[in-house]
């Protein structure tokens, strides 16, 4: 008897754990049944993906949707929407709207917010403050968290723990892996005043290198000292990446694209505001060290840090203008592109994309492409020529630092559980989106 599944994508190259290779995947009931020839069998739906290539479902582990709160500058659909049109299956959302997410009820919120609303998968942090550090072990076990997020340097918004004894509290008092963004609030405090009004070149300098390895090296130190897990957000510094290889016992790293793309200073003088962001985009010898840490495997996510601010607040003179730039729709087609021009292997970039979230925050049924897991799939055409513009961004603030970048990839479908959400441009499946779910608390 012909067998039968509600969708199989037929005919693309597969990108998994097995390698590279021409095959077909069924996927029956949300889940991934099959891999293999599957052209005796039958489906409610066939994706035809020839010519294509067929990545395990994107995952962006850190974006900044701004709702509650915000929503002039984006909002959960809006923030999804880009999402999915990037190829993004999966999001986990940052605590710094407004109310900050730091208890229950504003957790509940925000799910209840995205219910119907957001077309793709989605997680929501818990902020840690000093004030609910000793609740966060039973905040991060709540359903649709995705973990607990600490500031160590003021950012947007006015989520921060800058002391030691803070970052012990939390760490203490959490199991799951905590989430660090890690710039040394007392050293950003004493270089303020080295800020050049209307000058964005000197925003990586009062923000130096200096101010993220050692709140990165204090972080370690605690981690180490307590046995914790710790995930360090945006690396942006070589010596970072060359500190953060000695620790992997404790210690997952994440990156961006954007400063693995731009460049200081010539971002600065071309881009200006939109350039700005926290921890900074840096000069040549950072981007490099990065980019060794890609090759050596030192990096183990890639995240957007998708963090909008408008146009208007972004011509402010520095520095008024505030830091945050775009990245959820733009992530697949910059990295890709850097994988067609030689940066990195297609498999390093589904390591970074997918196979490393899984494997940083636990998941339960997501970030691989294998029998048993979510029928999530980014499909992609590896050929295509395409300029990123403003007027494409799905965002509600319609600009992105990428405009005009000449991508040599393009995500062509994005497929979330077996539901086809968007293709060739288009969403097509709107408000299906539903809670991630993680294997260190599915009791709940």
């Amino acid at each position: 008897m012909t067998q039968t599944y509600d969708l199989i994508i037929r005919g693309g190259e597969v990108v998994n754990h097995a390698g590279r290779g021409f095959t077909d995947v069924g996927v029956t009931g949300g889940k991934i049944v099959a891999i293999g020839d599957l052209g005796q069998a039958s489906a409610g739906e066939i994706f035809d993906a020839t010519g294509l290539t067929v990545l395990p479902g994107v995952i962006d582990s850190q974006v900044h949707f701004r709702e509650p709160g915000l929503e002039w500058k984006e909002d959960l659909e809006t923030g999804a929407n880009g999402a999915v049109l990037g190829g993004v299956v999966a999001v986990f959302e940052m605590p710094n709207t407004e109310p900050t997410t730091t208890d229950p009820d504003a957790l509940a919120d925000k799910l209840r917010r995205a219910k119907g609303r957001m077309s793709c998968d989605h997680a929501f942090y818990v902020g840690g403050t000093h004030e609910n550090a000793r609740f966060l072990g039973e905040l991060e076990r709540l359903p649709g968290c995705c973990g607990i997020k600490v500031f160590m340097g003021a950012s947007t918004g006015t989520l921060l723990i800058k002391d030691d004894a803070g970052v012990e509290a939390v760490l203490s008092s959490i199991n799951r892996r905590g989430t660090f963004h890690s710039e040394d609030e007392y050293r950003l405090e004493d270089r303020r005043p080295l800020a050049r009004t209307g000058d964005w070149t000197s925003h990586p300098e009062v923000r130096d290198a200096e101010s993220a390895i050692m709140s990165t090296r204090r972080l370690v130190g605690i981690a180490q000292r307590l046995g914790k897990r710790i995930h360090v957000l945006h690396v942006t510094t070589a010596e970072e990446i060359e500190f953060l290889a000695l620790h992997k016992d404790v210690a997952s790293v994440e990156l961006t694209p954007q400063h693995l793309t731009l460049e200081g200073p010539e971002a600065y003088e071309r881009l200006k505001g939109y350039a700005q962001m926290n921890p900074p985009i840096r000069d040549a010898y950072h981007r490099a060290g990065l980019w060794r840490g890609v090759a050596l495997g030192v990096a183990d996510v890639l995240g957007s840090d998708h963090a909008p601010h408008t146009a208007e607040e972004k011509a402010r003179p520095y520095p008024a203008s505030p830091s945050g730039m775009p990245g959820v729709q733009t992530l697949v087609p910059v990295m890709l592109t850097h994988v067609v021009e030689g940066r990195m292997t297609l498999e390093r970039f589904v390591d970074l994309t997918s196979h490393g979230v899984n494997r940083v925050f636990g998941l339960a049924d997501k970030g691989r492409m294998a029998v048993g897991y979510d029928g999530d799939f980014t499909i992609v055409d590896l050929k295509a020529r395409r300029t990123i513009r403003h007027a494409d961004t799905a965002s509600r603030v319609g600009w992105t630092p990428f405009d005009g970048f000449e991508a040599k990839a393009w995500p062509v479908a994005t497929i979330v559980r077996g539901k086809v959400v968007m293709r060739d441009d288009e969403i097509v499946l709107h408000g299906t989106g539903e809670p991630v779910r993680f294997a260190e608390t599915l009791a709940g």
